[in-house]
Formats: structure tokens, C-alpha cells, sequence
């Protein structure tokens, strides 16, 4: 249980956190409440959201208590959810913004794609993955026109063991050059994403934009909170995939090109090192590997990509 000190007396401890001292009385009220509210869930016979639920009322009420919670915040907290309610629609998803800027839901994340022999990590889903994007043939362009520098994307998606997965499923997006998705264009567009199947040896190959950074939508609550906290909105640059085979943890992750100089400053926690490549730039008039010719310069990355097996 947190230590609590009347407001009246209040002292700062080594760690920088202010205390508050709070009467033996008071204290007693508070526990009371939260005794009641974690009793009412008694007939849950859900024993998982019995636990969730419990566990929510002790942390909530802790830190109410701790930070010795005024009226006037907590309408300002009711405000600014209820403000990410009103701007989120089908596009739109301001509570997965606010979840990831607060961390959350990169902790989510690492809680549940635990490390495993060499699996490629996982990181943040984000908000604007859209189902049944177009599917392309190996080789093939997912940027169907989006502006940007081209680039080439190769590697094998394997198992643990080294085993190739033939046909496994990879869900490609990304934003353009200008930072945006083709969704905050308009919500029926589709480029920049695209879904494609691993070959009999577990290669795959596409076209995509070089990754440049770009800020998540500020023009929110959650751009409001960033600002006034003082930090930037900004996202390090980064390709979405999502990989799903049969038996294996379905991955999503993001690759970062080197040297980006946003890098660990990402807005959402996202990058992780073993994710972070070279995207080699190549000069205008150098031969692609598919021999697509490419007016002015292009880059390339490879991404070998392991799944772990289900359950682990």
C-alpha cells in the first residue's frame, strides 16, 4: 500500500515523489471504500475478470490515493476521455493512440510475445492496420502508388529450428512520404499496404517505400497531452508487418532503418535493436534486382523473420 501524509505537511522523498501525510482516520475511510467496491465483485463467476477486475480497483484506487487526487483533475481526466471518445471513429482510434504513447501497449506486447529461441521480437500494433488489404505476388509493388523512394524488401520467414514456412501469410503498411496513411487520405484508399505468401523455401520479396518518420495524429487529445507533458509526437521511422503460419505465434512487428534520428525518442516505445536495419541506399541507374527500372534512387533491407511456435 502506498504511504500517505497530510497535504498540509507535505515532504519530498529521495526518489523525488511527494509525499502527503493522510490521518490514521482518514485512511481508514478510504481503505473501507476500497473494500466495498472489491467486495461488490463477489458473484463474478468469471475467475479471470474477478482477478482483472479486483486487481483495476486496487491499482485505480492507489494511485487516486497517492497522488491525493483532486475534483478538478479528475473532471479533466473525465473531459480528455471523454474528448477521445468523440474524435474516434472508423478510422480513427484515439484510445489505441493514448494507450500507446503511454506505454501500454508496448508492455501488452512484451508480457505476451515472451523471448523464445531466437524469435523475432514483436512490437506495437498501431492504428491504422485495415483488413482485406490488396494481396501481390512475390516481387510484386504494395505502394500501388503512394509517393515515396522505392524500396526493395526481402527475407525468409522460418521457424525456430531453421525450418522454412511455405505460405505463411505477411501483411504489409506503412505511411508515405508525406507521413500519412492511405486511410487519413481518404478511408477507402488502399496503398501503401498490401498481404503476400512466403515461397516453397520460405523467401519473400516486394516493393515498398523507404520508412521515413512522421508525427501520429496530434490534432487530438492525445497530441494535447504530448504537448503539454512536452514531448514530441513524433514516430521513428518504420515498415508494419503482421506474420501468421500455422503453428506459430502470429508476429507483429515493425522494422526501423538505421541512423533514423528519432530512433529511441519513438513516441510509442516501439523500437527495439534487434529490429532496427540497414536500409541500403542505392544510386540512380543501378540495377534493381528484378530489374524494374527506378527513376532516381531506391534503397534495399533485408528481414529474416522467425516465428515461434503457438503457446509459448
Amino acid at each position: 500500500m502506498a504511504t500517505y501524509v497530510n497535504p498540509d505537511s507535505a515532504r519530498t522523498d529521495d526518489a523525488g515523489t511527494i509525499q502527503r501525510e493522510v490521518s490514521p482516520d482518514q485512511q481508514a475511510v478510504e481503505q473501507r471504500l476500497v473494500d466495498n467496491v472489491i467486495a461488490s465483485f463477489a458473484a463474478c463467476e468469471d475467475p479471470r475478470l474477478h482477478e482483472l477486475m479486483v486487481s483495476l480497483v486496487k491499482h485505480l484506487h492507489s494511485f487516486i490515493r497517492e497522488v491525493r487526487l483532486t475534483e478538478e483533475e479528475w473532471g479533466t481526466a473525465i473531459d480528455f476521455l471523454t474528448r477521445a471518445g468523440h474524435i474516434t471513429d472508423d478510422v480513427r482510434q484515439e484510445f489505441i493512440l493514448l494507450s500507446d504513447t503511454l506505454g501500454a501497449s508496448m508492455q501488452t506486447i512484451n508480457v505476451n510475445n515472451q523471448a523464445y529461441q531466437g524469435a523475432t521480437e514483436a512490437t506495437v500494433f498501431g492504428p491504422f492496420f485495415v483488413e482485406n488489404a490488396p494481396r501481390i505476388d512475390l516481387g510484386d509493388d504494395m505502394a500501388f502508388g503512394a509517393p515515396g523512394e522505392p524500396c526493395w524488401v526481402e527475407g525468409t520467414v522460418t521457424d525456430t529450428d531453421g525450418s522454412p514456412l511455405a505460405g505463411a501469410r505477411i501483411e504489409v503498411w506503412e505511411a508515405d512520404e508525406d507521413g500519412l496513411y492511405d486511410v487519413q487520405y481518404d478511408a477507402g484508399k488502399r496503398a501503401g499496404r498490401a498481404h503476400l505468401f512466403s515461397a516453397a523455401d520460405g523467401g519473400y520479396r516486394f516493393w515498398g517505400l523507404t520508412p521515413t518518420p512522421y508525427p501520429i495524429p496530434s490534432d487530438g487529445p492525445v497530441g494535447k497531452m504530448l504537448d503539454v507533458v512536452g514531448r514530441s509526437p513524433l514516430r521513428a521511422a518504420h515498415l508494419h508487418f503482421m506474420v501468421s503460419h500455422e503453428g506459430t505465434r502470429t508476429l507483429v512487428t515493425h522494422i526501423f532503418p538505421e541512423g533514423d534520428p528519432i530512433g529511441r525518442k519513438d513516441t510509442v516505445f516501439g523500437v527495439k535493436d534487434s529490429l532496427i536495419k540497414r536500409f541500403e541506399r542505392q544510386p540512380a541507374g543501378k540495377p534493381t534486382p528484378d530489374g524494374r527500372v527506378v527513376d532516381g534512387t531506391w534503397s534495399r533491407v533485408r528481414f529474416d523473420i522467425v516465428l515461434a511456435p503457438t503457446g509459448v
